[in-house]
């Protein structure tokens, strides 16, 4: 039995996927079995055909076999690219041929695999970034990403930096292979590079490997970690201490090797000196002199030169400059004295160096080298070159010849020191020699003992009492201070007990009465010695005679001079009391002969003062100086009164008239030509000569005569006392007058201190004489040195003496009866 097939089965694959893989670098026309289905049908309705999902890489290629047995191959039709699509996924679908057909399906996937054709990809071709200088070792400056299309160890991807002429690059960067992080590995310094290009590349690690390249921009961010840098360029060596200010000495740039406000900089000097920078350019300076310069104050200056940037926080640098300052010849040789003053004792030996001087000069090397010279100057007229001598480079002073202090005992120089510099510069010391003495003179006998080898005799009466004066010995030495302090001694007799001598004053005086035992002559010895150190002397002989006869003694001293120093204290009290006695007999006379002058018709009086006559018409007149007037009185005139007081002397222009006709009265006058008369002078001096039992006259040194008009200065009359100097008036014989000398000095004026009095119209000094009732006429005969030349000058208002002439003719017997009666007292 033929059992006949009915399509009740429909075609079935063994598995419901399958897996094919295809490298992607397969060529198109590779084919691919495919699994075959099974269908339990037979015939017609197995397998008949197969179909593929549509797809643009496969296609199927169908072949039948034998007993109607249907196979499929997938085959590659474009090539694949496992990055586009690494897995297909095909539906292979049997179809049977029955009616109705059915089919199965079975999953195909194809899995393209990977082939190393990609090469790896960064993600940028150019990275950029930027890091500061000096950041630490390690520091990841970026991060590279890579990636491969590929897989497996074709997309495994390394790095690294070419090598290929970055070996500085190298040096201070690394990257990490695996990672791609690019991290700094030495120092980076902005100072030596501002920016880095670094060439990294990545690869796979396929077969052959495959790779790819970029680069990285690395700039360098700076930071002020740099000081400035100060470069001096000397242009002087020394500086001259007068360099003019403004000089320049050097040159001075300062540099900073940051960038950006971390590199401006600015300079100055730091300390005080007398130097300064001026810009010149940027970062370029000039050092020059800015104030004056001294050597001698300061010879170098260490100048501090202080740079700062201006970064945060800012940095600075100093450096230290030593300016050497160049002497020039601004100083004289000073010495240390203005006057020097040298002792030297006379007779010391010529040659020998009494003085050392010795100048400083500030300066230094030539400028301070010193000479000395003298400035000759002339000493007592003998010339400086003939006494002393100077070494001009040790500056000793020599002596030229033995001084002797009794022909000079002191002269004076000067000694110039001049420096070496140009011009040369110099100054002066005044040195003063003083020649100490040294007792080299013996004592000198003076007259009349000086006769050398003779015996002097001297008499003295047997009755001289004890202390009766024999003799005074004199005697000079020619030195000074105790080198000539001399002393008297009797060297012989030996013992001698009836005379001694004075041991200062030298005069040899008796001790005791003599006796009948005692020499009639008595031979001495006197020893002079003065007080230096040996001891020089001299002798002189002295023979004392003793006379008992007082004739013989007369007789002997007749015929002896009379010394001046015979005089003892007796004597010069009797001296002093005829002198006395003398003065107030001469004032008496005086006194009584201005009386007869006042009040004697027609005398004349022989008056010295000087007169001023006064009245109401304002008239006055004044006397020359040293002159002597003789004053007449007429009765015919009227009454006025005679003012006599001291006046100054008047000026040599002034004009004198004067004229007396009959009872015609005419105003006499002396006149300056200034309208004012000078002011009369305070002190004034008179001497006189006054012996005894002759007529006294007084000469006037200083006078004059001036009638006081209206508000008339008027001097006091002179006052009296015995002290010659003293202020105001006064009197005082002279010193070393005679016996016979009555010779006095005097001086008129007020007290000291007193200033001159002036007077009220009318008015009249009180100081002065006042002659009352005294006719008003006055008649004044003026004569000098035997000059009988006479001015006669009449005061007086004319009217008024007519009427009152009457008058005075009825009271001049009266006045000659009291004139008469006076007289005769």
């Amino acid at each position: 039995m033929n059992i006949l097939d009915v399509n009740d089965n429909a075609p079935t694959f063994s598995e419901n996927s399958h897996t094919l893989d295809i490298a992607e670098s397969s060529l198109p026309g590779v084919r691919l079995p495919l699994p075959r289905a099974t269908d339990l049908d037979v015939g017609k309705n197995t397998v008949s055909m197969y179909k593929l999902t549509s797809n643009e890489y496969f296609t199927l290629a169908i072949s039948k076999g034998p007993e109607q047995s249907v196979s499929a191959e997938l085959v590659l039709q474009k090539a694949l690219d496992r990055e586009k699509q690494p897995v297909i996924h095909l539906t292979l679908t049997a179809v049977d041929g029955g009616s109705p057909p059915k089919s199965g399906t079975s999953q195909i996937i194809v899995n393209v695999l990977d082939v190393n054709d990609n090469a790896p990809v960064f993600s940028k071709p150019l990275y950029k970034t930027s890091i500061s200088e000096n950041v630490p070792v390690g520091t990841t400056v970026v991060v590279l990403n890579a990636t491969d299309s590929d897989e497996g160890l074709n997309s495994e991807i390394f790095y690294s930096i070419i090598k290929r002429d970055q070996d500085k690059i190298l040096a201070i960067f690394g990257i990490d292979t695996q990672s791609g992080a690019v991290t700094v590995k030495d120092i980076v310094d902005f100072e030596e590079d501002v920016a880095f290009e670094i060439h990294v590349q990545a690869s796979d690690r396929g077969h052959p490997p495959m790779a790819s390249h970029c680069k990285v921009l690395i700039e360098v961010l700076d930071q002020n970690d740099n000081a400035p840098e100060i470069r001096v360029t000397p242009l002087l060596q020394t500086v001259k201490e007068d360099a003019k200010i403004g000089t320049a000495i050097a040159l001075v740039s300062v540099t900073d090797r940051d960038g950006g406000k971390n590199g401006f900089v600015n300079c100055i000097v730091s300390n005080n000196m007398p130097f300064t920078l001026e810009s010149n350019y940027k970062n370029y300076y000039s050092l020059s002199v800015n104030g004056p310069l001294d050597r001698e104050s300061r010879s170098q200056y260490y100048i501090t030169l202080t740079a700062s940037d201006e970064g945060i926080p800012p940095l600075t640098s100093t450096t230290v400059i030593n300016v050497q300052v160049s002497d020039v010849n601004d100083n004289a040789p000073l010495f240390r004295e203005d006057n020097i003053n040298v002792y030297v004792k006379e007779n010391s030996e010529v040659g020998a160096v009494i003085k050392t001087l010795s100048a400083f000069d500030d300066d230094i090397y030539e400028n301070s080298q010193i000479t000395y010279s003298l400035v000759e100057v002339h000493s007592n007229q003998i010339p400086i070159s003939m006494l002393v001598n100077i070494n001009s480079v040790t500056g000793d002073i020599h002596t030229l010849k033995s001084f002797d202090y009794e022909e000079i005992k002191t002269f004076q120089f000067r000694v110039q020191a001049t420096d070496s510099g140009v011009p040369p510069l110099s100054s002066n010391v005044t040195v003063k020699v003083f020649i100490l003495d040294e007792n080299d003179n013996n004592p000198g006998i003076l007259a009349p003992y000086s006769e050398h080898g003779s015996v002097h005799t001297e008499n003295i009466p047997y009755s001289a009492e004890a202390g009766y004066f024999v003799g005074k010995i004199r005697a000079v030495d020619s030195d000074s201070g105790y080198n000539a302090l001399l002393s008297y001694h009797i060297s012989e007799p030996k013992g001698n007990n009836l005379f001694r001598i004075g041991s200062s004053s030298g005069e040899i005086r008796t001790k005791r009465r003599m006796s009948d035992n005692d020499l009639k002559t008595h031979p001495l010895v006197i020893l002079v010695s003065d007080n230096g150190e040996p001891s020089l002397s001299a002798t002189v002989s002295i023979d004392v005679v003793v006379f008992e006869n007082t004739d013989d003694i007369k007789t002997r001293f007749k015929h002896a001079p009379i010394k001046e120093d015979s005089f003892s204290d007796l004597n010069m009290y009797l001296l002093i009391a005829i002198v006395s006695v003398s003065v107030v007999f001469l004032l008496s006379l005086i006194s009584l002969i201005a009386v007869k002058c006042c009040r004697t018709d027609g005398s004349f009086s022989r008056y010295s003062a000087p007169v001023i006559t006064t009245h109401p018409d304002g008239s006055w007149s004044y006397s020359k100086s040293t002159q002597q007037y003789d004053v007449c009185f007429n009765s015919d005139t009227m009454n006025s009164d005679v003012v006599v007081f001291p006046a100054p002397i008047p000026p040599v222009d002034a004009d004198l008239f004067s004229v007396n006709e009959g009872d015609n009265f005419i105003r006499t006058q002396t006149l300056p030509n200034n309208d004012k008369p000078k002011a009369p002078n305070a002190d004034w001096r008179y001497s006189a000569s006054l012996r005894a039992g002759m007529q006294s006259s007084v000469h006037m040194e200083e006078s004059s005569v001036m009638q006081g008009a209206q508000g008339v200065l008027v001097q006091n009359w002179p006052t009296v006392s015995s002290a010659p100097d003293n202020e105001g008036g006064e009197v005082s014989p002279p010193v070393g007058a005679g016996v016979d000398s009555n010779s006095w000095h005097f001086r008129y004026g007020p007290g000291p201190g007193m200033p001159p009095q002036h007077l009220k119209p009318g008015e009249v000094p009180p100081e002065a004489f006042i002659i009352p009732g005294s006719p008003a006429i006055i008649s004044i005969r003026q004569g000098q040195d035997g000059d009988d030349k006479s001015d006669f000058i009449t005061f007086g208002k004319k009217e008024e003496a007519k009427k009152k002439k009457k008058k005075k003719k009825e009271k001049e017997k009266k006045d000659k009866k009291e004139k008469g009666k006076d007289d005769d007292d």
